[in-house]
C-alpha cells in the first residue's frame, strides 16, 4: 500500500490536484489499483453543485489517468517523467460520485508502443461502475 507522500515519489501531481489518496497494488508497465476517498471538503464541491455536491466527470478520469501514472511512471525507464492526456475513447459515466463515496480505481495497461500507450480504466464505488474507457497516454 502506497500513502500519498510515496504516491508523490512516482507521479508529478500535487494537491489539491492529486486525485488518489492510497494506491492498493501496482505493477509497473501493467496495472495499478488506487483509491480516492471523496470528502466534502473537496474544493470542486463549492461549486459543483452547491446543495447537491456531485464529484466532476473530468475529475473522475483524471483520478483514473493518475492511477494509470502510478504504473507507466514507476517503470525504471519513465522516472521523472510525466504521463499526458493523447486521448480519451469508450468513455461512459454511469454513477454520479457524492460525498462519502471511496473511489476504487482501477487501470490496466493493455497496449504501449514507444512512449504511447492505452489504458483500460474503470472507477467504482461499492463494486458499481462509476465511469469506464480507455485512456491514451503519452510519456514525455
Amino acid at each position: 500500500m502506497l500513502n500519498k507522500e510515496e504516491i508523490k515519489k512516482i507521479i508529478p501531481q500535487r494537491e489539491p490536484f492529486l486525485m488518489i489518496d492510497e494506491v492498493e497494488n501496482y505493477i509497473p508497465g501493467e496495472s495499478a489499483i488506487a483509491y480516492k476517498n471523496v470528502s466534502e471538503e473537496e474544493y470542486y464541491f463549492k461549486g459543483h453543485f452547491p446543495g447537491n455536491p456531485i464529484m466532476p466527470g473530468v475529475l473522475l478520469v483524471e483520478a483514473l489517468a493518475q492511477t494509470g501514472a502510478v504504473a507507466i511512471l514507476s517503470m525504471e525507464e519513465n522516472k521523472g517523467k510525466n504521463a499526458l492526456f493523447g486521448g480519451i475513447d469508450k468513455l461512459k459515466f454511469k454513477k454520479q460520485v457524492v460525498p462519502g463515496d471511496r473511489l476504487k480505481l482501477e487501470v490496466k495497461i493493455i497496449k504501449k508502443k514507444g512512449p504511447i500507450g492505452i489504458g483500460e480504466a474503470i472507477a467504482t464505488v461499492n463494486d458499481k461502475i462509476a465511469v469506464k474507457g480507455e485512456l491514451t497516454f503519452a510519456i514525455v
